[in-house]
């Protein structure tokens, strides 16, 4: 694994609008930077691939430990909720997609850092808009993605089941072009899989007493629902109780917000110490002589405090009330200046490829920048 210096296209900000992809560059500057790329070998991809496999394995292992062990007050989970989450498992509704961060710099084992398992983001970048740039500059190489044909297996999958509904709403909040992109994107390949598909905002979703139904604008009911918006944000909403329901079907699946939580991973810990995989993570602080330490829910690095026995480095924002976790530090390998996580997919638990996002900072970021990748095939 390596990071090499490249020429940018001379076109480079045309093709990537040409392809729907807007959000390129940000107030805070460059995103998407083709100004450098990873390089790896087909090994440290096949490292990757089995990395993600393994740790996809003990996720689901772990969920079955929270249920079977009633864990859900340590990962903050409400009662009702809790009870959701349990009937969502126990009929194994389909999960679309996930993404693994790992500490990885060629060398050693993959490292969890987390799994951002309901929400995550950088999916489009990660499935098109690297692929674009690979047949553009690239031809001759591989990538680690197939992000995309995965995707339309699994839309296809849930289309198949007798009883999904014919019009299949996506949702994300307004105003934020990243959301809106990948909801989108994920809106168009359900499309090319035959669902007759809506857009909605998230705020523009109501509730009809009447038909017991989440609704859209023209007072349609919402029978099947994709949403780019956190579960935990969800059941704090005024109809969020209505989710008790189930007169709709969500993607992810609400059993998806046991992995979303942060809390999973001292108990992944707890189950499989000295994993190769994993790293040590604790509910409290005292175990770790360096640490990150990590809000229970919280997105884009947003309230992690990382201490690395000699100083410290803490994002601000509004999380934390439900508390934290530490893990261990482990140093996020830097090239060149830059501070490279690996983002791992999994697409309906599948392993599908990959993305790097890189920073000048130690905590990856909302404004962090997306490299693309190849490897010789």
């Amino acid at each position: 694994m390596r990071r090499l210096r490249t020429h940018k296209r001379p076109d480079w900000t045309a093709r990537c609008e040409e392809i729907g992809f807007c959000y390129h560059t940000t107030e805070e500057g460059i995103y998407w930077d083709e100004s450098g790329c990873y390089e790896f070998t087909s090994e440290e991809i096949d490292v990757l691939d089995n990395a993600t496999a393994e740790l996809y394995h003990l996720c689901l292992s772990a969920v079955d430990r929270v249920i079977a062990d009633n864990l859900f007050p340590r990962l903050a989970i409400p009662v009702a909720f809790a009870e959701l989450a349990k009937r969502s498992w126990e009929r194994r509704d389909t999960t679309l997609y996930g993404r693994f961060d790992l500490c990885y710099d060629g060398k050693g084992k993959p490292r969890l850092l987390e799994f951002n398992a309901d929400t995550p983001t950088s999916l489009f970048e990660s499935s098109i808009v690297q692929w674009v740039w690979l047949q553009d500059l690239h031809p001759s190489m591989d990538q680690f993605n197939s992000i995309h044909e995965k995707l339309a297996n699994v839309f296809s999958r849930v289309k198949s089941v007798p009883f999904s509904s014919s019009i299949f709403h996506f949702s994300c909040v307004r105003d934020n072009a990243e959301d809106f992109v990948t909801t989108e994107y994920m809106r168009d390949v359900a499309a090319q899989q035959g669902f007759d598909t809506r857009h909605i905002f998230i705020e523009d979703i109501g509730w009809s007493d009447d038909a017991l139904k989440f609704a859209n604008m023209q007072d349609q009911p919402i029978d099947m629902l994709f949403k780019l918006y956190p579960w935990e944000w969800l059941i704090a909403e005024e109809f969020g109780k209505n989710l008790l329901m189930e007169t709709v079907r969500v993607f992810e699946p609400p059993w998806k917000m046991i992995l979303s939580n942060k809390g999973i991973l001292p108990i992944l810990w707890e189950m499989y110490p000295g994993h190769p995989n994993l790293l040590p993570a604790y509910f409290g602080p005292g175990k770790v002589d360096r640490y990150v330490r990590k809000p229970l829910l919280s997105r884009e690095g947003a309230n992690v405090t990382l201490y690395d026995g000699l100083r410290t480095e803490t994002m601000e924002g509004e999380y934390g009330e439900e508390g934290y976790i530490y893990q261990q530090y482990c140093p996020i390998p830097a090239f060149d200046g830059n501070h490279a996580v690996i983002g791992s997919w999994v697409i309906n638990g599948e392993t599908a490829g990959i993305g790097v996002r890189e920073d000048t900072t130690r905590i990856t970021t909302n404004t962090s920048r997306f490299v693309p990748h190849y490897f010789a095939p």
